[in-house]
């Protein structure tokens, strides 16, 4: 998503500076120089329009009166000296589900003969295919339709822009293969098809500087055309069915800056050759079955690397390569790697921001691990051997998520969460453990929003302090010795997305406070001593009845009725 964050804004700025030339610029300041727009692209934005069946976005209800260059129409820009339509950028809100457009592209969009962007994008539900007719846009230098609900294939048609240099059709249901057509394109830049539903591949974009195809159906081996593209800079090719190798050719990719292959079926060993990548900063070959022995990189092997996943693939470390913990990197991600003994001691603690080492057979080594780190964001060493007292860490200052759970961990949570290391943290995971003591008293402005500690040995209450951690998306307490009643507060994490409370001493009643959080998915109040009605509104009374199974006595849809008393 950030690169998609950077290509939209690269778009934008690209519109301005190019079709916004200084001239046109001060034309369009001085109104009684401009022309009145053409009528026959008036025509066909107002066919765009009338194919919308719902704008929830408000943007098209500014389409009315006669001049559609006038600087009325949102979204709609003009050459003042002729009046024709240069630019339709069209942008809906990505977080927002309640902002859309439903409908279809309308045909009628191919006849803006002037058109050189296109950007409709983040309306989540125009649906139907791509029109045939907008291959007839031959000045158009970038096309984005993200993140639509487009249907069909590619039209082959596109191939017959020669100015094209972006197109982005990320984030639609296209199917089929990517046309061969495309081949064509002399200045094609960026081409991002992510997040659909494509089966096929090709490198014969010479001039190629991005490629995003992750998160589609490719299948079969890399063709050794696409590592002739000297000019690439950045390939994602992440989620896929890809098989077979990794070529030695991927050293012709001269100017790869950032490459990323995981979540495939590549196997065999990562190729020596990649360590003459001079440009590469990041490597993420993860989630393959890429297998031993990794290639031996020194001197200035890779020079430029900062980040590196080889996670969950066949390989069998041992320990961490030293080409990885003598370098300075920022994030080290070794996760199901088969390592073994102590954690491992980084030449550069200092420039760590992301380090996760989860799924391996470490034992030991925490006392000074944290030394140096001042930088380190996000740690993971979940399901390894790890035993030891939380006395013996203090977690940096500023760490905004760390993941222990799964190991051998005692002493008491009051070592690791506490209102010090909670301003800091974002996400704490502790679970299945064998942790102790109490959930401690919280204070307001803290960060945390998501506290996992099931499945350890906390006694206590729940505190009614929990209503200060005004960020919460996730609670799990499941499975400890908590007593007393749950809180009433609880019912002010207005953000509250997850709550189990399951397997604990708990009493009284679910509160009616807690319709109050509206957003929440999933809650889990089973085998507790809780008694009396289950709050009756959604989702509450819609959650199965499992998940409020063996209490004392609680009732109530989706369990039986209260009886009244007579």
């Amino acid at each position: 998503m950030q690169i998609l964050r950077w290509v939209s804004k690269f778009l934008l700025l690209s519109f301005f500076l190019d079709v916004v030339s200084p001239l046109s610029l001060a034309q369009t300041i001085s109104p009684l120089q401009t022309s009145v727009c053409s009528e026959a692209d008036r025509v066909a934005l107002l066919g765009f329009k009338e194919r919308i069946l719902k704008d929830t976005t408000d943007i098209l209800s500014s389409w009315i009166g006669k001049d559609c260059c006038g600087g009325d129409w949102e979204g709609v820009q003009c050459n003042p000296a002729t009046g024709r339509v240069t630019g339709l950028v069209l942008q809906g809100s990505a977080r927002d589900s309640g902002i859309y457009m439903r409908g279809t592209l309308s045909p009628a969009l191919g006849s803006l003969a002037f058109l050189e962007v296109m950007v409709i994008s983040g309306m989540k539900h125009i649906a139907g295919p791509i029109p045939e007719s907008f291959s007839s846009l031959t000045r158009l230098t970038q096309l984005v339709l993200e993140d639509n609900s487009l249907e069909g294939n590619i039209p082959p048609g596109l191939g017959r822009l020669p100015s094209l240099s972006t197109l982005s059709l990320n984030g639609n249901h296209l199917r089929g293969q990517i046309p061969p057509s495309l081949g064509n394109f002399k200045k094609l830049q960026q081409l991002s098809l992510a997040r659909n539903l494509l089966s096929d591949i090709l490198g014969h974009f010479q001039n190629l500087t991005f490629i995003d195809l992750s998160n589609n159906q490719l299948s079969g081996l890399l063709p050794a055309s696409l590592f002739s593209l000297v000019k690439l800079q950045d390939l994602s090719l992440d989620h896929n069915q890809l098989a077979g190798r990794i070529p030695n050719q991927i050293a012709g990719l001269k100017s790869l800056t950032r490459l990323s292959l995981s979540s495939n079926r590549l196997t065999g060993q990562i190729p020596a050759s990649i360590s003459s990548l001079q440009n590469l900063w990041y490597l993420n070959l993860s989630r393959n079955g890429l297998s031993d022995p990794l290639p031996v990189i020194q001197g200035r092997g890779l020079p430029s690397l900062l980040s590196v996943d080889l996670s969950n693939n066949h390989l069998s470390l041992g320990t961490v390569p030293g080409w990885i913990k003598d370098r300075e990197l920022s994030d080290v991600h070794l996760a199901g790697c088969k390592l073994q003994g102590n954690l491992p001691k980084f030449t550069r603690p200092d420039s760590l921001s992301s380090l996760d080492l989860s799924d391996n057979l470490l034992t030991d080594g925490i006392a000074g691990f944290f030394t140096n780190m001042s930088n380190l964001q996000k740690l993971k060493l979940s399901n390894n051997q790890l035993k030891f007292d939380l006395s013996e860490i203090k977690l940096p200052d500023g760490i905004s998520s760390i993941e222990l759970q799964s190991n051998q961990l005692s002493g008491l949570l009051s070592r690791i969460l506490n209102n010090r290391t909670s301003s800091f943290l974002e996400v704490l995971d502790v679970s299945g453990n064998q942790i102790s003591g109490t959930i401690p008293e919280f204070v307001e402005g803290l960060s945390l929003k998501a506290l996992i500690i099931g499945s350890n040995k906390i006694t206590g209450q729940f505190p009614g302090s929990i209503s200060n951690l005004k960020e919460l998306e996730r609670i799990d307490i499941s499975r400890n010795q908590i007593t007393g009643t749950i809180p009433t507060t609880l019912g002010l994490l207005s953000n509250l997305q997850w709550l189990d409370l399951s397997i604990n001493s708990l009493t009284g009643k679910i509160p009616t406070s807690l319709l109050g959080i509206t957003n929440l998915r999933h809650a889990n109040f089973r085998a507790n001593r809780l008694c009396g009605e289950i709050p009756q509104g959604r989702p509450y009374n819609i959650f199965p009845a499992g998940a409020y199974a063996h209490n004392l006595c609680l009732c109530g849809k989706p369990l039986p009725l209260c009886r009244t008393k007579k």
